[in-house]
Formats: C-alpha cells, sequence, structure tokens
C-alpha cells in the first residue's frame, strides 16, 4: 500500500458536532458549535473541549467556570452549523434559531431545551495550546431527553439521529455493526 504524507494536521474524524451553551455575569446566554471535544476519564466524569481564544464565548466560559455540552441530531444540524458560523457578540443565537434555553444545575449556563442529551460541565483548568486552548472539565450532571426513554427505562440514545463532523462535512450515524466486546464474546 502506497502513502501520501502530509504536513502535521488534524485528521481524526469522525466527531460529534456538539452545541456548547454558556452565560456569564454580564452577557447573554451563547451557543457556540464545536467538533474539538471528548471524554477524557471515567471516573470522575470528565469531558474536554477547545475554543480559539477570539471566540464570544471562550471569556464566557472562562469567567462562569461553567458550560453544557448539547449533543446533535439530525433535526438539529442545520441550526448548530448557524450556531458555528454566527457570532453571540452580534446576536441571540437562541432566539434567532428557536432554541429553548432550559435552567439545569448550574448558575448561569442553560442547556438546550431541544437536544437528546446535555452534559454539565465545571470548568476545571485551562490548558494553553495554540489555535485553541482546551478547556478541561468534570461533569456535575446529564439531562436526557425522556422521549427516548423506553417502558424498561433504558436510554435509547442511538435513536435520536445523532450526527457528526468529518472534514468540514456533517453525516448522520450509519448502520449498527456490533457492541463493545463482541470481537470476544463466546457463541452460543
Amino acid at each position: 500500500m502506497e502513502k501520501e504524507f502530509w504536513k502535521p494536521g488534524n485528521m481524526l474524524y469522525p466527531l460529534p458536532a456538539i452545541m456548547v451553551s454558556c452565560a456569564s455575569e454580564n452577557r447573554r446566554p451563547n451557543i457556540i458549535t464545536v467538533a474539538w471535544a471528548g471524554t477524557v476519564c471515567s471516573d470522575p466524569a470528565m469531558v474536554s473541549i477547545s475554543v480559539r481564544k477570539e471566540r464570544y464565548s471562550y471569556d464566557m466560559i472562562k469567567e462562569s467556570k461553567e458550560f453544557v455540552i448539547n449533543l446533535v441530531t439530525k433535526e438539529l444540524v442545520k441550526k448548530a452549523d448557524y450556531c458555528g458560523v454566527r457570532s453571540g457578540r452580534d446576536i441571540d443565537k437562541f432566539k434567532e434559531m428557536g432554541l429553548t434555553p432550559i435552567k439545569g444545575t448550574l448558575a448561569m449556563a442553560p442547556l438546550i431545551g431541544e437536544s437528546p442529551v446535555s452534559i454539565e460541565c465545571k470548568l476545571k483548568k485551562i490548558i494553553l495550546l495554540g489555535s485553541h486552548d482546551m478547556f478541561l472539565a468534570e461533569v456535575v450532571s446529564v439531562a436526557v431527553d425522556k422521549k427516548y426513554m423506553d417502558q424498561t427505562g433504558k436510554f435509547n440514545l442511538n435513536k435520536s439521529d445523532l450526527i457528526v463532523y468529518s472534514h468540514g462535512e456533517y453525516y448522520g450515524l450509519g448502520e449498527f455493526i456490533g457492541k463493545f466486546g463482541y470481537s470476544v464474546k463466546k457463541k452460543k
């Protein structure tokens, strides 16, 4: 197999495209769409998002020390894209996109009511990296949309039509392939 070598760059795709909601003392709530996000620890539950310093939400998160990660569905993808290309300095994204800010457990940052999962986060550390700084945060609460709960109490997140971001494009998730550990599961 022949490979072509490129200069160093981020090609770790696909990634979840998420809407991060935030607020601070003297600013209205805002939404920023990011793809640089991930799980970093399970106990305690911790996540990271990376944001450019010049983004309107950067200082809001830095000041309030909190934010909410809201998962994006096919139904929300156009709104998520809009929230990623328009600045909250100029517009109220909740109002423009018809999204519902919902009070959660945090002091300021609202959840997005239309998201199937909203992960409330308390900032632990800012890691200065270069083009983006990483906000390392502990998960303090997770809110889920009850419409994805079945009669047995199981949350069916994969029925919410989540999307991913890959090299500048959005995609729906594909078909079910297997379950964690299926490669070593004993056949009956």
